[in-house]
């Protein structure tokens, strides 16, 4: 179904009001000529039960940036601290919870249709499940540990194993960089963990991790153990630390917005460290110029895989975070990001991300079913 009953039919946005995300696409959809979306807020939906009107368009952004909704995700009876990087695993089990009772609202408001997979969701927001889905369809992505890693003497353990002196340890449910740690090992005992967790004592005595936009660097194994372990009960992923592609002076990655399959919003995230994240105080690096080193067969087989990991998952739009090996010769996927379409400015034929999400579903390039009473969602 395209065009114009697509374009009559509610849109509702599963949001947080007010965040930049919500107010971008809200303003898409003003300038497309739609009426106003209806915002259901993330924190109604982790409260319980919700309902949608009939016929409606649901897409879901990202439940961050708002304390109640994390406490209700959480589950906690105490708001969490927003700077703490634990407590991602009750965050995911809240996660999957609310979306399954998306999914049946949704079901139950005739024509009412969501734009995302609510399973493909929750298997995005697992790094773990999300790389093994990649892996089993033969996208290329780093090589992982794929035995449960449950603290620091695992994590060396398997490190020997694989024979890997480099890893990049991540929450399995984290995002924005949040705990994920660059490590590296050398004879003699040396080591070096870079990473955005600040590690410091709670009221306790214990470790407690906070969030940084400022890296930072540990070079004591006790302390590299203690901020794994701190992260352990949540969950991790490791992977092999593959060298990237540099550009500039700098070490780059690239997050590829995918809408509707096509890769059209790009960013270069160029970094002189190991962690490329733009809001770790990285620039974004020159996209025309870094096409025009690489050449068009390399750059089209590049959007290919990007183009290849968004398309095992049933969603409107994905980002994902996609590195280059030296010289171009190879690639691999980071992560997908089911919330990965906050990329202000970038354009494609005048359209923001956003614009490009509604029209992919006015021309039917994401094709929807029909809104009529008694139709399958």
């Amino acid at each position: 179904m395209s065009g114009a009953g697509v374009r009559d039919r509610p849109l509702v946005v599963v949001g947080v009001p007010g965040n930049r995300r919500l107010e971008l696409f809200r303003a898409a959809a003003a300038a497309s000529g739609r009426p106003e979306p209806a915002v259901l807020p993330w924190r109604d939906l982790a409260s319980g039960p919700v309902e949608v009107p009939a016929g409606a368009l649901v897409r879901v952004d990202s439940p961050g940036g708002d304390v109640a909704t994390e406490r209700l995700l959480r589950g906690w009876d105490r708001d969490p601290d927003p700077y703490r990087a634990e407590g991602t695993g009750d965050h995911h089990a809240g996660l999957r919870t609310a979306l399954d009772r998306l999914a049946v609202a949704v079901a139950a408001a005739p024509g009412a249709h969501l734009l995302q997979d609510v399973d493909d969701l929750v298997v995005m927001c697992d790094k773990r499940r999300c790389h093994a889905r990649l892996e089993s369809a033969g996208v290329p992505v780093p090589p992982a540990v794929g035995t449960p890693v449950r603290g620091y003497r695992d994590l060396r353990t398997a490190m020997e194993a694989h024979g890997w002196s480099r890893v990049f340890v991540k929450p399995a449910h984290g995002s924005s960089a949040s705990g994920v740690i660059a490590l590296a090992t050398a004879p003699g005992g040396r080591i070096r963990a870079v990473t955005s967790a600040r590690l410091t004592r709670d009221g306790r005595g214990g470790p407690a991790l906070f969030n940084s936009l400022r890296l930072c660097t540990y070079t004591r194994e006790e302390d590299v153990a203690a901020v794994v372990d701190a992260l352990a009960p949540d969950g991790l992923h490791v992977e092999r630390w593959l060298p990237k592609a540099g550009f500039a002076g700098k070490t780059i990655d690239l997050r590829v917005v995918v809408t509707a399959g096509r890769a059209h919003h790009v960013v270069v995230r160029s970094s002189s460290s190991p962690l490329t994240n733009l809001h770790l105080g990285n620039a974004r690096g020159d996209l025309e110029a870094l096409m025009d080193d690489v050449g068009p067969e390399r750059w089209d087989a590049a959007m290919a895989v990007a183009e290849a990991a968004a398309g095992r998952f049933a969603t409107l739009h994905a980002g994902v975070d996609l590195m280059a090996s030296p010289g171009w010769r190879s690639f691999a996927v980071c992560e997908v990001n089911a919330f990965g379409d906050l990329i202000p400015g970038v354009l494609h034929e005048g359209r923001d991300t956003y614009a490009e999400q509604l029209h992919a579903l006015d021309t039917g390039r994401y094709p929807v079913p029909s809104a009529q009473v008694g139709s399958a969602s």
